[in-house]
């Protein structure tokens, strides 16, 4: 597996791409290729070209929840010329109205825009991409301190609900080491997306973890999930995204991590 990063919050030192809050991974299994999540503008665009990617080859767009830091680079990216019609796969709630504080926070199109536009794969449960790589769906929260708390509002129905990201998903590659996870922002809780990565794939072996945390202080959770990964014997750590500093540097003084930045490349 080959993955690249096209979006992130920082870049990769001496390589000239453009950097903004958000997150977009370009990945290869085979002769398979597909994108996980798509930032917030058209620098997904532009990063692919500089890196000479050729969007408009691909037909599959992974997407782990439903905030535009995510999904708002679909309005550049649905402008491609394809030859079919791109396939999105994302849990049922990706696709809905949100909001923070008033501010609209969803997914720049409605999901009978996007089911015009797009051929919608919605799904709670686990499905396969490629091969080796699996969305994971809805992940079940077991892990007690990893609770959840709601971020905004969601539409369900009528109604504007408490949004507790039950759409937060992530992907796990399965190859012959054991298995790696990418993450978008693991509202959901790092660790109980790990958990539910082992239990779908049968796969007690963790190689690497990559992808936002969701963790903006040093605490007691923080240290929680660093002795999880210790115990878990995770060696490749890629903390990216929405994880601050010092929750890097907490982790890094127990196990080493490698820095992200848009032009980073991984294979597997």
């Amino acid at each position: 597996m080959r993955l690249k990063v096209l979006v992130d919050n920082n870049t990769t030192i001496d390589e000239y791409y453009w950097g903004e809050p958000g997150v977009c991974y370009y990945i290869e299994d085979g002769e398979e290729a597909f994108l996980f999540d798509v930032g917030y503008s058209d620098l997904v665009i532009k990063n692919a070209a500089a890196m000479s990617i050729d969007l408009s080859r691909l037909n599959t767009i992974v997407l782990s929840h439903g905030h535009d830091d995510h999904t708002r680079g679909l309005k550049s990216l649905l402008e491609l010329k394809r030859a079919e019609a791109m396939q999105i796969i994302a849990h049922p709630h990706a696709v809905n109205y949100k909001e923070c504080d008033g501010l609209k926070i969803s997914v720049p199109f409605t999901r009978t825009e996007l089911a015009a536009r797009c051929r919608l794969k919605l799904t709670r449960t686990p499905v396969k991409v490629t091969e080796n790589i699996t969305f994971l769906g809805e992940i079940p929260r077991v892990m007690a301190f990893e609770k959840p708390e709601p971020i905004g509002k969601q539409q369900l129905g009528n109604d504007l609900t408490d949004d507790y990201l039950l759409d937060d998903s992530a992907l796990v590659y399965q190859g012959q080491a054991g298995i790696t996870i990418i993450t978008g922002c693991s509202h959901s809780g790092i660790c109980n997306i790990i958990e539910y990565a082992k239990a779908v794939t049968g796969d007690q072996r963790i190689c690497g973890v990559i992808g936002g945390f969701h963790l903006f202080e040093v605490t007691d959770r923080v240290a929680q999930t660093i002795d999880y990964f210790v115990k878990n014997q995770i060696e490749q750590i890629y903390p990216c995204h929405c994880t601050v500093f010092a929750v890097k540097a907490a982790i890094h003084a127990h196990i080493p991590i490698t820095e992200v930045g848009v032009g980073l490349e991984l294979n597997w």
